[in-house]
C-alpha cells in the first residue's frame, strides 16, 4: 500500500515552518479565503521561500486554499506566490476548474464539503462533470461560515462512495475535517485515503500551529 500523503494546512509562521524542515510532509497549505488562518499573497511568497531551504528532494508542494475566486484574483495571487496546487472550497464549476488548469501551471484540488442535508448519491453524480477538470478530490466537514476548516469530523462511512468515484477517475482522495493525532490512525486503518489534511488538529489555539502536535500527527500518519 502506498504511503498516505500528508498535508498540513493554514501555515502562517516562518518559525513554525522552519521547525518542520526535517518532517516528511507532502503538502503545505496556505489559506487565502476568509479565515483566522488567512495570509496575503506576499506572506505566502515568504513562506514558500522558506520551503526552498528544505532538502531539494523533500520540498513539500504548496497549496493555496480559496473559496469562489475569479480568474483575476488567481492571476494576481500566482504572480506573487508560486503555488503548486489551487484548492477550491466553494461552488466552482467544472468549467472553472478546467480553465484554471489550462491557464496556470498548477494542479487543481476540488473540495466537497460534507453536510447531512443532501443525498450523497446526488452529490457523487454531480462530480462526474469534474472528471478531467481536477487533479484531486478532498472531503471536508461543511462549515456554514468558512465552508471548511471547522475542526469537526464528518460521518466517515460516507468515504467509500467518494473513494470509488475517485478511483474510477484515477484521482487521489484526501480527507480533512477534525483530524488530529488521536484519530488519524483510525481513519487510515479503516478507510486508507490517499491523503490526509490537518489544520486545527495541530494547533495549541485557533490559528497557532503547535510543533509538538505537528510532530505527533506526522508520526501517526507516516508510521502507518
Amino acid at each position: 500500500m502506498p504511503a498516505t500523503a500528508l498535508k498540513i494546512c493554514g501555515l502562517q509562521s516562518v518559525e513554525v515552518l522552519k521547525s518542520m524542515v526535517n518532517l516528511p510532509v507532502d503538502y503545505i497549505g496556505f489559506v487565502f479565503a476568509k479565515s483566522r488562518r488567512q495570509v496575503t499573497p506576499q506572506q505566502a511568497a515568504l513562506l514558500i521561500g522558506v520551503l526552498q531551504e528544505w532538502d531539494q528532494d523533500k520540498i513539500p508542494a504548496s497549496a493555496g486554499v480559496l473559496v469562489n475566486p475569479d480568474m483575476n484574483e488567481l492571476e494576481e495571487l500566482l504572480n506573487v506566490a508560486a503555488l503548486d496546487v489551487i484548492q477550491l472550497h466553494g461552488q466552482e464549476s467544472p468549467q472553472f476548474c478546467r480553465e484554471v488548469k489550462e491557464r496556470f501551471p498548477v494542479s487543481v484540488f476540488k473540495v466537497v464539503s460534507i453536510e447531512g442535508s443532501r443525498s450523497e448519491t446526488d452529490r457523487i453524480s454531480e462530480l462526474d462533470a469534474y472528471a478531467g477538470a481536477i487533479d484531486g478530490l478532498l472531503l471536508d466537514t461543511y462549515d456554514p461560515v468558512y465552508g471548511g476548516g471547522s475542526g469537526k469530523t464528518f460521518a466517515w462511512d460516507l468515504i467509500p462512495a467518494y473513494q470509488r468515484w475517485a478511483s474510477r477517475h484515477r484521482l487521489p482522495l484526501f480527507v480533512a475535517g477534525g483530524l488530529d493525532a488521536d484519530n488519524v490512525a483510525q481513519l487510515i486503518d479503516q478507510y486508507a485515503p490517499d491523503g490526509v489534511d490537518v489544520s486545527s488538529g495541530v494547533e495549541s489555539e485557533p490559528g497557532v500551529k503547535d510543533i509538538d502536535k505537528v510532530n505527533a500527527f506526522v508520526e501517526r500518519v507516516k508510521e502507518k
